[in-house]
């Protein structure tokens, strides 16, 4: 077979053994890894070297880490170019940069940090990952792995709080990671090359420059800045006002000082705002009525011992329970203006720029039956021919420009059905189950005070809407009536914990399922 590939004769670039310099940039949406990617290509092409840089985005987590790699190498005799890499070599590495904690892990797992070359440079803040968010309860991933695995496999590790040292100067983290890899020596450029850089940047250089210089500072001398003594001398977060200017609210506050007891004041008066936004006034007060009678049911069980225990604690899941999301919250908080704020500010929008949000939806028709009157809904559930020829309409994916107005409108008129919200079939759907929680709770703390505050807690299992909702209520079935049936024993507070435990870490429910046979093979004995 005849071979007609044409071959040229090139020549060398360099010595052979002459390499690159590399480096690879995991950071996430909004934490400017592409102005710090930009920043180093720009640096190295001040002196002459030449430098490349790619990026690959991704969509796994959070608003997608995003992979940067840059390759500099002088050019070589005669000016010939360099060809270099488009992607990370595991073993081939010199500098790995995350911008959050768990990046960094991952950076490990991939390879491309290696003890015999890698300075790795990370923050040790967490951004929670979707699967940390939406699990029932805390179940946020154990960052420890990630700390042993950086002292074994990184040549020089620099990792404290970098977003948390952008913030208090004004900056964003990519200023405070570009101060580090100047502080960590891995490149050849001395400290004011990297001022010239970020003044060329013409943005937030000020800002840019006391974050770099503070990183700068951090990773050489190793001392975390002092904390101001604003911070130190912050007041309590749950603290209660003296008085509420406007009259209703004022009124409830009166009310929640009078009928609760006091180690249940803080929390109730969070769980008391929460629940009043959620709503109105008038739920607030139901809110109270709620309280009040649980209070009743405390004392009665001893409760001053206890410190009042099972009024703080249902305090907080009440407020939660009542506070649930359904399509008429979720179309109020993407239609508020406060949080056009926030996405401005994380975005860091400019005078003159243009804020567009697409959100991704997908109601069920499950989900827009329930919003309507209780009575409606029923009559649409029985037409089940009705019923499906809607639900074929409306489960279906979408995307809305929050922020023009053909999505905004839709969302505006969902969010102000708030006022008939306590008609509504999900409402009564959600008072049904909120009444018979309290009710086993309360049952059970005549009988044992830790099982009625472990039965209280079961409501950490239901968040969320649509199958995240579903899935809650499935496993807080589950380990309620498993509860119930051991309500009797000693240490059944003790066997409600771990089933609470079981049930929140383990998503395949394989866990729980385990731990209730064992409750099963003693109960039965």
């Amino acid at each position: 077979m005849k071979d007609d590939t044409v071959k040229l004769r090139l020549k060398p670039a360099g010595l052979a053994t002459e390499r690159p310099i590399s480096i690879a940039i995991v950071a996430m949406g909004g934490q400017g890894g592409g102005v710090l990617t930009g920043w180093i290509v720009a640096l190295a092409e001040a002196h002459g070297w030449v430098a490349q840089s790619t990026s690959v985005p991704g969509v796994a987590q959070r608003t997608g880490a995003t992979i940067y790699y840059v390759e500099m190498m002088r050019p070589g005799a005669g000016g010939q170019k360099p060809v270099l890499a488009q992607m990370p070599t595991p073993g081939d590495v010199d500098v790995v940069i995350a911008s959050e904690f768990m990046e960094a892990g991952r950076s490990i797992l991939r390879g491309i940090v290696t003890p015999d070359r890698t300075t790795l440079i990370a923050s040790s803040h967490r951004s929670l990952a979707i699967s940390e968010k939406m699990a029932p309860g805390d179940s946020i991933a154990d960052s420890s792995a990630v700390s042993d695995a950086i002292g074994v496999v990184a040549k020089q590790e620099i990792v404290f709080d970098m977003n948390a040292m952008a913030v208090r100067n004004g900056s964003v983290i990519s200023s405070a990671m570009f101060g580090s890899l100047a502080a960590s020596g891995t490149l050849p450029f001395e400290r004011e090359a990297y001022y010239d850089v970020i003044r060329k940047g013409g943005k937030g250089i000020e800002a840019s420059i006391r974050a770099f210089d503070a990183a700068y500072d951090r990773t050489t001398n190793g001392a975390e800045p002092e904390p101001s003594d604003a911070a130190a001398t912050a007041p309590p977060v749950a603290a209660l006002p003296d008085s509420l200017r406007d009259k209703r609210a004022n009124a409830l506050l009166t009310r929640l000082r009078a009928e609760l007891p006091e180690q249940a004041h803080a929390i109730a008066y969070l769980g008391l705002q929460k629940v009043v936004d959620f709503q109105d006034a008038a739920y607030g007060a139901e809110y109270l009525d709620i309280l009040r009678d649980l209070t009743k049911t405390d004392s009665a069980a001893n409760g001053a011992e206890h410190g009042f225990a099972f009024t703080a604690t249902a305090a907080k899941y009440l407020a939660n329970a009542m506070a649930y999301d359904d399509v008429i919250r979720v179309a109020r908080i993407k239609t508020q203006s406060a949080r056009r704020q926030r996405v401005a500010d994380e975005v860091g929008l400019q005078d003159g720029q243009v804020l567009n949000t697409t959100e991704f939806m997908h109601p069920r028709m499950e989900e827009a039956a329930s919003t309507l009157p209780a009575g409606l809904a029923n009559w649409l559930k029985s037409r089940k021919s009705l019923y499906d020829w809607l639900d074929r309409r409306i489960d279906k994916g979408r995307r809305v420009h929050t922020y023009r107005l053909a999505g905004f409108l839709p969302l505006h008129f969902v969010g102000a059905l708030k006022v008939i919200r306590r008609k509504s079939l999900r409402h009564k759907t959600e008072v049904a189950h909120r009444d018979a929680w309290l009710a086993d709770a309360s049952q059970a703390l005549a009988c044992n005070y830790d099982l009625g505050i472990a039965m209280l807690s079961f409501r950490r299992l239901i968040k969320g809407y649509s199958d995240t909702h579903v899935r809650g209520h499935s496993k807080f079935d589950k380990v309620m009536q498993t509860a119930k049936s051991i309500a009797a024993r000693d240490d059944a507070a003790e066997w409600a914990q771990r089933l609470l435990t079981s049930a929140i870490k383990d998503p395949s429910s394989k866990d729980l399922d385990g731990t209730i046979m064992t409750i099963e093979s003693f109960s039965s004995t």
